[in-house]
């Protein structure tokens, strides 16, 4: 099956030539980081309408299968060499293994079986997966790949990078287990042969589950096996077409993988080798149906397959099969033969257009309920493939049971050869035909099973047929979900589009929807809903893993929108008012609550308003409103009417109904009448109705105002009030419309619009302007006879009107100016004294006012003017004619000046143009009058201006000639110019072909082609060639675009006569192809070469390339020949990706395919283009040195060497062009960061200074400048200073040989001692690197994870975090008592801290001490007493920080149970801080902690970050801690200064080459639970050290403060088995150097490689030495005499040169140790700033909402300060003190060298958190130094965290009061509160006075009297309390 591999690369070969995947890496490719599909998929969600990619998840290798965990709701993920273990719900990679690639060759047997060799090489092979299938009963999930001979692994469901069985299984203990090739060669070894896998159900009987493989034979004989001579083929008896294999994990795993289910049976359906060429089987999916039966019920594996066409036989074409298998019906079923119940028919997809309608190849199929979709595509190179190559069909159920039943009744019972066949071809078959069996009467299991004694296996030989639902080009996959009375289809397409159809019930498409999943990446053949949530559909792209929402109804807005969609899955929640999935809308379980598509939008609520139109002067009590339309009964519903601006009235229903109800709602009030709109006599106001907080319906109502009318239409005042939409009333005694007729004056007034006065126009002969006339006016209905009246004629001219008689009327002596040729002036009547009121004019009448004077500067032209009504006469130019004056003369000849064009074709026609003055009054003039020779020209009417211009058609001529023209207009005129008559002929066209796209330039030759006014190009006689140029000889024009490509006639037609008689033809052929660019990244600044790959590129005649969104203006290219074209990258505004669109021949160019997909989803066709480009920065150069000046002398060779700072450009050597003023630099070598470059010419000397630019693309840098030197002045100064030199050196010679035999003997001796030296650095450096290398190893292993971690109880943590150095009340008073042992030599923890007993006062003091208690503490639960209480201790002077810290602490104890409570205070105190802060420098707020406020926060984080603390970071931080004191044991130890050969800080490093030898020691010692154990000390260790390293050992488990101490111990060592010795640091055999006694050591007392010795507990102690690190080192040492500098001269040559090494050389063992605890590090840093789902951080998010919410409000926007607040509140105030300080959560011991180096980590972490940049060189401290390189990746997963944190849902107030109860509730009870309330009174008592005033000068304190109160405590505290305490 090449088309496919249905476990292996979904790239198909047609998707595989539209879009060439980016080159990928041959070898392992790297980690995806977890964050990125998060990060890229949030911001990039791909929507489309009806559909919306919610998550993706890229794939750095091509992807082959997933499968669901529904349950778990986890996706697991087979791509190339990698499995990935996905969260379902936003594609985060929990876990990921890789698989591949290893070294494997398809002719050799799996390494798995040691018994098989292989001559043939193994090369490195990638890792195809095959199968990926889940098997929940043994919580497995299966993973076949292509090595390996197609080789499964079981891995662990839930952590797939596990191995869950290891097959075959690994050597002893395990028992030995043979294992087959069959049981190994499971899947196809081909990445394009096709797999499918099925796990099945238990059979009858067996514990375990089975697996269903199809697999192509991919052996010899095959298109797939390798071709070479070998004939060794492992596939044929190993690996059958179809096979069930036993699954089962937990029984014999030598059955595992076997076919022998059955004792005697193979499971196995295998094709006859000779019969393989014919059945070459292509495996699509395979499927259980139905999925779940019910009991009894059967379920059947169906194999959906195609048997391929045979190469080479052009009649041969694919079948698609589907192919049954019976499983065992329930618990007592019999398990069948494969091939008993097999049985095959095949499915034929066809139209009714005959077999070129024919979809013979089945692609992808998906089973519903009753109906089986397929996919199917047209076999590759039919004629039609391009059209519509797939499509869709539906094939029932019912009908494929009913056809196997009628097949196995027609081969068993009644024979019938056409209709049933036996499978012959199978190994496994019984015979080779049907046989009637006589006398048995087939059972209906056996109809559908098939029987042991019945033929098998069956094919069906008539296919079962179906027609194509729908039909799409490039179809790959199917999913199909029943919604409502919709069927939705999700078919995915090869160019990585997903489209999804409704169906209606009859199988029509309704609507159609496609999103963009991935672009040019073809979609996989198997697409699945989430399990969980069917509203998500997972589907698989070439590189991609995506989860997309079947819908994203929310871009609908409106109801109509939402239901008119017709998407089955959206509709209407009325109530909220938003298109939603079902499952998203309250109540929608209940009828009218959400209207689905299948109700249609006629059932979207609507509503009418009565009355409709309202009087703006008439009050109304009330509207009622019909509301329609699918709404539930809005009956006891919180109802209003908005009207918009927040402007609201009371609604209500009388009664429950639905469909049709009715409400009443006030109107909105007079006041807030929305104003009128100007020329408008209404306003319409939109109402809706608002429901629970939300408007459900709308619908418009309109106020009016009849008054208005006259002001909008003040020329037809009473026709418009009396023809408005209104009920309006005309009242004619006030001029005035009203809409309330009893408001009319008793005169009569008009009813109808034809009854109201109003002028009647008359035609008036135009006035010539200043004239005098009395102009007559003619009215109707002038019921007011007499009234005054005035005759206006505009603003500014206003005349007398004088009555008639009663329906005339005279404007009398009107005297109108113009300065124009014509004016026309309105002519209206108003009433005299009242200007804006007019009678109604509704047919305006006019005047016009002529000036013969103006416009006309000839004679015709005047005279021309009598036939518009203007007496104008011509008298040395144009005046107005008298009374007297007689009719005007003749005109003067006409004169031509212009004619055009000059010259046309013998047919006529032209256009001719004649220009001049006098050319005729009128057209009657000269309608006659035209001539060119003897042939007439005929004028054009609507072309004709009087006097100045005359247009003709010219009529045909009988040959050709040339002649003038000639106008006759009375007299005659004629032309200077002849016009031609001509025979333009045309000879051929060039190019003659082009693309079918259209744009090729084409130019026609031939001769007189630029005759005539028009000319047209038309291709294929309809088509216009565009865009015509034209000369004497040749017409160039662009062609259209063409339908098909074929020849074309092409016609050149003049004056639209007929076609210039030729036979030229234009090709069209197929359009260019682009398949791919390169590369594709381009600096900003553009300019790059970008390589354009295709075909057919030789009919470009030009192309450009241009960038969407981003890009600057487009870039010209270049075709270099027919597949290659060159473009410069056009420049970007911003480093991004983006589209590019090329630009052939002026035409967009698009890739047909996505062309014809596009046709597929009209509402959403977007432009897109396949290509991308990726921007980045530009590159950066300097010189070598960085320098900005180099000086050069001419004539010496110049090589430059220039950097380059690290870009991901991938810029190639010829791209770079470096220059040296105008000189050309020629680059020699290239690398990613050094440029070398030479100038062979010389360097004009001309310019002193020349400029050094490099460029790429369009990007030019000036790096430096070269400064020439002049030689003449060099040559001067070179003899002044050689003679200078000359003087000098003569000196230096003598006093040279006057020292230099004294130096002679100085420099031997320190030559010496270089050389010693020297050896010895070279010999530590040697050291310290192979040190870094084996210690991470041995430490790893070394590092016991099993021991328990010593956490301490939360009092105890509680206690040391709150109390640490700052509490006067225990410090000094409270220490831990002294260590007593108990029988076994631990000592108990106590509880010693006082907060944690009772309290302890005398009896007699107690009552009132209780009750003055209880007081104080309902006081300090009162907010306000509180926080004036600690405002008033923080403003007095002696109040000290550790007074502060102090009772932060005891009110954190005493409010511990109400943790919600104390938030509050804490946060009310906070508020303050930050306005102190905000007005000084906010970057300030909690650096340190010198309030109460910030100490308490500091105790508030402890309390909330204790959970986390203990399950996430404990382990992590306790192993540091482990390794940290393990890799300092590793080396010596100084006991005295405590310092070490390996260390993280430079103060404790032992500058000293110690040789220290391990010693590993047996030690006994009856204590801690065991007896004896190997101990490892060194040899160089004291016997303290020793017995230390013993007791950790014996002790590991046990927590340290139970721990013996080494002083408690003595240690005995066996020397013989008579001679034993007590051990000490100090006895009578110490040496002494230099005066001091050294401390003894193993290798004092020479105690050899595994010496016994016994440690035991001491009676006494000796105390003599006290510990060993006080011991004055004036006195004793161990390692190192600290004052050898001082003794130098006394010591010889040897023991001083000893001290001549450089101390500095050991600071590479810092590295050695800090290479070696990276690891446990990384896994601190990121257990501390990761983010626990299951547990996230809802006190961190708490108070960092609260900190931006602060911020927000003082205008704070600095993202600076927010991360400095954020960090000064939890890293540094948290976690760097648990970092400094593991003795707060651990029982541990913390050494002052562990102190030392965690330091070093707390700054690392201190340096992470900061945002201030590293300013570090060679002086900086190496505790900065050393963690330098790694902070900037520290720093970004700081950020990550503080975003993940800000991406966290907000928690309300009542969320986190319930986290915080809950936390006091855990904890409670723990303290004794009692003891915190006394010492925090003792607090008041200090400062008594001034909380009282400050209590007095609070309002609220005062109102309350809590300042009595307060009294009433000290009045019973005060009773003696201070003798009480002294008793106690």
């Amino acid at each position: 099956m090449a088309r496919r591999a249905a476990g292996g690369a979904p790239l198909s070969a047609r998707a595989a030539a539209a879009s060439p995947p980016p080159p990928r890496p041959p070898r392992r490719a790297p980690r995806p980081c977890p964050l990125l599909p998060p990060l890229l998929l949030l911001l990039g969600a791909a929507r489309a309408g009806a559909l919306e990619v919610q998550r993706r998840f890229p794939s750095p290798t091509p992807t082959n299968n997933f499968a669901l965990d529904g349950a778990a709701g986890t996706v697991y993920l087979a791509a190339v060499n990698r499995l990935y273990q996905l969260s379902g719900a936003n594609l985060s990679l929990e876990a990921e293994a890789a698989v591949g690639p290893v070294a494997d060759s398809p002719l050799c047997h799996a390494p798995q079986l040691p018994q098989a060799s292989c001559e043939h090489p193994r090369r490195l092979t990638d890792n195809y997966n095959k199968i990926l299938q889940l098997d929940p009963g043994q919580g497995l999930v299966v993973a076949c790949g292509s090595i390996y001979q197609g080789f499964c692994q079981l891995r662990r469901r839930g952590n797939i990078s596990a191995v869950a069985v290891r097959f075959p299984p690994a050597a002893p203990p395990a028992e030995p287990v043979t294992v087959f090739p069959s049981m190994l060669n499971v899947a196809a070894n081909h990445p394009n042969a096709s797999t499918v896998g099925l796990v099945l159900p238990p059979a009858a009987g067996s514990g375990g589950s089975r697996l269903l493989v199809g697999a192509t034979y991919t052996g010899y004989g095959s298109a797939f096996f390798p071709r070479n001579r070998s004939l060794e083929d492992h596939r044929f008896e190993n690996t059958p077409e179809i096979a069930i294999r036993s699954l089962d994990a937990r029984g014999d795993l030598a059955k595992l993988f076997t076919f022998d289910l059955n004792p005697s049976d193979d499971n196995i359906l295998k094709i006859k080798q000779g019969a393989k060429e014919q059945h070459k089987l292509g495996f699509v999916r395979a499927f259980l149906h139905p999925p779940e039966p019910p009991p009894g019920a059967p379920s059947y594996a169906y194999l959906a397959l195609n048997s391929e066409a045979r190469a080479g036989d052009k009649e041969s074409q694919a079948r698609s099969l589907l192919a049954r298998i019976c499983l065992p019906r329930g618990a007592g079923g019999d398990a069948k033969k494969l091939t008993e119940s097999y049985i095959q028919l095949g499915l034929q997809c066809a139209g009714g257009a005959g077999r070129g309608d024919l979809y013979s190849r089945l692609v992808s199929v998906f089973p519903a309920r009753e109906l089986l979709f397929a996919v199917f595509e047209r076999p590759q190179g039919s004629p039609a493939a391009r059209a519509t190559p797939a499509a869709l069909c539906a094939f029932r159920f019912a009908d494929v049971q009913a056809a196997i039943r009628a097949a196995r009744n027609a081969c068993f019972v009644e024979p019938a050869p056409d209709v049933v066949a036996v499978l012959d071809s199978v190994v496994q078959g019984t015979g080779p035909a049907c046989e009637r069996k006589r006398n048995i009467q087939l059972q209906p299991e056996q109809l559908d099973c098939g029987a042991a004694h019945l033929q098998h296996p069956l094919s069906i030989l008539q296919p079962l047929k179906a027609t194509p639902v729908f039909r799409a080009p490039g179809l790959s996959s199917v999913a199909v979900a029943s919604v409502s009375n919709y069927t939705v289809v999700f078919l995915g397409t090869v160019s990585g589009r997903l489209l999804k159809i409704n169906l209606n019930e009859s199988m029509q498409v309704v609507s159609r929807r496609a999103v963009t999943v991935a672009y040019g990446e073809p979609v996989h053949h198997v697409m699945q809903f989430d399990p969980a949530d069917p509203g998500y559909l997972y589907l698989m792209t070439s590189h991609q893993m995506a989860r997309v929402k079947v819908a994203a109804c929310a871009v609908h807005t409106t109801c109509g929108d939402c239901v008119g969609a017709a998407d089955a899955y959206c509709g209407w929640c009325a109530l909220e008012t938003r298109c939603t999935l079902q499952q998203d809308c309250a109540n929608s379980s209940q009828r009218h609550f959400w209207t689905s598509a299948s109700e249609g939008p006629s059932r979207c609520p609507t509503m009418t308003v009565l009355p409709a139109e309202i009087d703006v002067h008439q009050e109304y009590s009330g509207m009622i409103l019909q509301i329609s339309g699918s709404l539930p009964s809005l009956s006891g519903m919180e109802m209003a009417c908005d009207y918009g601006n927040n402007i609201r009235t009371v609604a209500r229903v009388p009664g429950p109904a639905f469909d049709h109800q009715i409400a009443y709602c006030n109107l909105l009030p007079r006041d807030q009448f929305p104003p009128f709109p100007p020329h408008q006599d209404h306003v319409i106001v939109e109402m809706s109705v608002r429901v629970n907080g939300r408007n459900i319906v709308r619908a418009d109502f309109t106020i009016y105002n009849c008054s208005r009318v006259g002001q909008v239409y003040p020329h037809t005042a009473c026709t418009s009030c009396l023809s408005a939409q209104w009920p309006c009333f005309w009242c004619a005694q006030q001029h005035a419309c009203v809409s309330n007729q009893s408001r009319c004056e008793a005169s009569p007034n008009p009813m109808n619009p034809q009854d109201c006065p109003q002028i009647l126009p008359s035609a008036l002969a135009p006035m010539p302007t200043g004239s005098s006339q009395s102009i007559p006016v003619h009215l109707a209905n002038a019921a007011f006879q007499g009234a005054a009246l005035e005759c206006s004629f505009g603003p500014e001219e206003v005349f007398e009107a004088i009555w008639v008689n009663e329906s005339t009327v005279h404007c009398n002596q009107v005297v109108l100016h113009t300065t124009q040729k014509s004016q026309v002036f309105p002519l209206s009547l108003q009433l005299k004294g009242q200007p804006a009121r007019f009678l109604d004019s509704p047919d305006p009448m006019t005047v016009e006012v002529y000036n013969c004077a103006m416009g006309s500067p000839d004679c015709s032209q005047c005279l021309g003017r009598e036939d518009l009504g203007h007496l104008c006469v011509w008298s040395d130019g144009c005046r107005l004619r008298g009374p007297l004056q007689p009719l005007p003369g003749t005109c003067p000849a006409p004169e031509i000046r212009t004619i055009e064009p000059l010259s046309g074709p013998l047919d006529g026609g032209t256009l001719l143009t004649i220009r001049g003055r006098n050319l005729g009054r009128r057209l009657s003039d000269v309608a006659h009058g035209v001539w060119v020779g003897s042939v007439a020209c005929e004028p054009l009417a609507n072309r004709y201006t009087v006097s100045e211009e005359i247009v003709c058609a010219t009529g045909p001529a009988p040959g050709p000639f040339s002649d003038v023209v000639t106008v006759n207009a009375s007299k005659e005129g004629k032309s200077r110019e002849r016009f031609s008559y001509v025979l333009p002929l045309v000879q051929f066209l060039e190019p003659d072909k082009g693309p079918k796209a259209g744009g090729t330039r084409i130019i026609i030759h031939g001769s007189d082609l630029h005759v005539g006014s028009e000319l047209q190009v038309l291709v294929n006689d309809t088509e216009p060639c565009t865009e015509l140029v034209r000369t004497e000889t040749s017409i160039t024009c662009t062609v259209p675009e063409g339908a098909l490509p074929a020849p074309v006639p092409v016609c050149v037609r003049f004056e639209r006569r007929g076609c210039v008689r030729s036979n030229l033809t234009f090709q069209y052929m197929q359009n260019p192809v682009i398949t791919a660019i390169s590369p594709r990244r381009s600096p900003v600044s553009g300019g790059r070469t970008i390589t354009v790959a295709g075909e057919r590129f030789h009919m470009v005649q030009n192309v450009s390339m241009a960038v969407h969104h981003i890009g600057r203006e487009p870039t010209l290219c270049k075709v270099l020949n027919s597949t290659l074209i060159t473009c410069p990258s056009p420049g970007a505004l911003s480093n991004a990706s983006a589209p590019v669109d090329f630009f052939i021949n002026g035409r967009a160019y698009a890739d047909e395919a996505a062309v014809a997909e596009e046709l597929l989803d009209p509402d959403e066709a977007r432009r897109g283009s396949r290509f991308r480009l990726d921007y980045l920065p530009d590159p950066q150069f300097s010189t070598a040195k960085r320098e900005k000046w180099i000086k050069h002398h001419p004539g010496e060779p110049l090589t430059l060497v220039i950097h380059k700072e690290q870009d991901s450009l991938g810029l190639e050597s010829h791209e770079y062009r470096i220059k040296i003023g105008q000189v050309a630099c020629d680059i020699q070598i290239v690398s990613d960061r050094v440029i070398h470059c030479s100038v062979n010419e010389s360097l004009g000397t001309a310019e002193g200074q020349l400029p050094i630019t490099i460029q790429v693309g369009n990007f030019n840098q000036t790096i430096a400048t070269l400064q020439l030197g002049g030689s003449e002045t060099a040559i001067i100064v070179s003899i002044v200073i050689c003679s200078v030199l000359l003087l000098l050196s003569v000196v230096a010679l003598f006093v040279f040989c006057t020292k230099s035999r004294r130096a002679e003997r100085y420099w031997q001796k320190t030559l010496l001692q270089m050389e010693e030296m020297e050896s010895q650095i070279r010999e530590e450096i040697r050291k310290g690197f192979a040190e870094l290398q084996t210690d991470m190893t041995d430490l790893t292993k070394e590092l016991n994870r099993s021991q328990g971690i010593p956490f301490l109880e939360y009092k105890h943590f509680v206690t040391r975090t709150f109390f640490p150095k700052c509490s006067s009340l225990y410090e000094e008073r409270y220490v831990l008592p002294s260590q007593t042992l108990n029988s076994q030599g631990s000592c108990p923890v106590q509880e010693t801290h006082p907060l944690l007993g009772e309290w302890k006062i005398p009896e007699s003091c107690r009552p009132n001490m209780e009750e003055g208690i209880s007081l104080f503490s309902s006081l300090l639960n009162n907010k306000h007493f509180l926080i004036v209480f600690v405002h008033a201790l923080e403003q007095q002077k002696d109040f000290a920080v550790r007074d502060r810290c102090s009772l932060a602490s005891l009110l954190t104890i005493a409010l511990h149970g109400k943790l919600e409570y104390y938030t509050g205070i804490m946060k009310e105190l906070l508020v303050d801080l930050i306005d102190a802060s905000a007005a000084k420098n906010p970057k300030l707020m909690l650096r340190r902690t010198e309030s109460v406020v910030e100490k308490m926060l500091t105790n508030w984080m402890s309390i909330c970050m204790y959970s986390c603390l203990r399950e996430t970071v404990g382990e992590p931080f306790f192993l540091l801690l482990c390794a940290i004191k393990q890799q300092i044991n590793k080396g010596s130890i100084d006991a005295i200064t405590g310092k070490a050969r390996y260390t993280l800080n430079e103060e404790w490093l032992l500058r000293e080459n110690i040789e220290a030898k391990p010693r590993n020691l047996n030690v006994s010692f009856q204590g801690c639970g065991m007896d004896s154990l190997s101990v490892r000390a060194m040899d160089t260790d004291t016997l303290t050290q020793v017995k230390e390293k013993i007791l950790e050992a014996f002790c590991k488990n046990v927590p340290y403060s139970q721990w013996p101490r080494a002083e408690d111990v003595d240690l005995e060592w066996f020397a013989s088995s008579t001679q034993s010795y007590i051990l000490r640091d100090l006895d009578d055999t110490s040496v002494v150097e230099d005066g001091r006694k050294k401390l003894n050591t193993l290798a004092h007392y020479k105690i050899p490689e595994g010496a016994s010795l016994a440690m035991s507990l001491t009676d006494k102690k000796d105390n003599t030495l006290g510990r060993v690190k006080d011991l004055d080192t004036e006195k004793y040492f161990h390692l190192v005499l600290p004052t050898d500098e001082l003794a130098e001269p006394k010591k010889s040559h040897r023991q001083s040169h000893r001290k001549k090494v450089l101390p500095e050389i050991y600071l590479t063992r810092l590295l050695s140790t800090k290479g070696t605890l990276q690891k446990f590090l990384d896994d601190l840093f990121k257990a501390i700033l990761s983010i626990r789902e299951d547990k996230p951080p809802l006190a961190v998010k708490y108070f960092f909402d609260f900190l931006e919410e602060q911020a927000e409000k003082r205008g704070i926007s600095d993202p600076d300060t927010l991360h400095i607040w954020k960090t000064n509140s939890l890293p540094l105030r948290f976690w760097v003190n648990i970092l400094k300080n593991p003795q707060f959560v651990f029982d541990i011991d913390k050494t002052d060298h562990i102190d030392a180096c965690l330091s070093v980590i707390a700054q690392a972490f201190i340096d992470a958190c900061s945002i201030s940049d590293l300013q570090l060189g060679k002086d900086s401290p190496t505790n900065k130094l050393l963690y330098a390189k790694e902070i900037p990746e520290y720093r970004k997963i700081v950020q990550r965290y503080y975003k993940q944190i800000h991406d966290m849902t907000p928690l309300s107030e009542q969320e986190m009061n319930a986290h915080l109860a809950e936390e006091s509730r855990k904890y409670q009870n723990e303290f004794n509160t009692n003891v915190a309330m006394a010492e925090i009174y003792k607090y008041a008592k200090r400062y008594r006075t001034q909380i009282m005033t400050a209590l007095e000068a609070n309002p609220t304190a005062r109102r309350t009297q809590l300042q009595h109160k307060f009294e009433q405590v000290v009045a019973l505290m005060e009773d003696n309390i201070y003798e009480c305490y002294s008793e106690a």
